[in-house]
């Protein structure tokens, strides 16, 4: 799985791999299919393991977010290599015991590794690495990015990053800069036009 191959696969840009499994949703046990949210955008989180100390303040920060991806027509989708008994037992749970209480999005169970493994996110111990794919309404990955397992993620930065791809996305002749926010100044992408946002920084 970690072939050059894979890793082309995987590419920005690419096709994000499809799967299908158990998840946890509302405290109940549903089949997820990626190909089912086409025409959504897709925040797509690994995370190591449930019952551990970084993930929970992860999920509970997405979770807490979710209107706000609702409003960006995105859905938010955790995995890990944990069983969706795990998941389940997780999330039921208090939140000021270590656990996850009832998330607005589902957990998914990945304990064959396999979705793992086609995104190139399993790691040589077997958990998924703490990585996070934005997906967009046509099934492209757009976004990808890796932290250390003792190291979170932040919520406002994948907003931000969400809101750009999805703004260039509909203004093709524009890009967007550093920082950006919406409503900020973009960069026409013709080089004499370009000219007009450097003049102004």
């Amino acid at each position: 799985m970690n072939s050059d191959n894979n890793r082309n696969y995987i590419q920005i840009g690419n096709k994000a791999p499809d799967f299908s499994s158990i998840a946890v949703y509302e405290q109940e046990f549903i089949q997820i299919k990626l190909s089912n949210y086409l025409g959504k955008y897709i925040i797509l989180i690994f995370y190591p393991l449930d019952f551990t100390f970084v993930c929970p303040t992860e999920l509970v920060a997405f979770s807490n977010f979710y209107d706000k991806f609702k409003e960006l027509n995105t859905e938010v989708l955790a995995v890990s290599v944990d069983s969706e008994y795990s998941h389940l037992a997780w999330s039921q749970m208090d939140r000021d015991s270590g656990g996850v209480g009832s998330l607005r999005y589902p957990l998914i169970s990945d304990l064959t590794k396999q979705i793992s493994a086609s995104y190139n996110v399993l790691t040589s111990s077997g958990k998924s690495q703490r990585a996070l794919f934005i997906i967009d309404s046509e099934g492209i990955i757009q976004h990808a990015f890796i932290n250390n397992l003792d190291v979170g993620r932040s919520i406002n930065e994948t907003i931000r990053v969400l809101q750009a791809i999805q703004y260039v996305k509909s203004n093709p002749d524009e890009v967007c800069p550093a920082n950006w926010q919406p409503g900020e100044p973009t960069i026409n992408n013709n080089p004499l036009k370009a000219k007009e946002y450097f003049r102004s920084i």
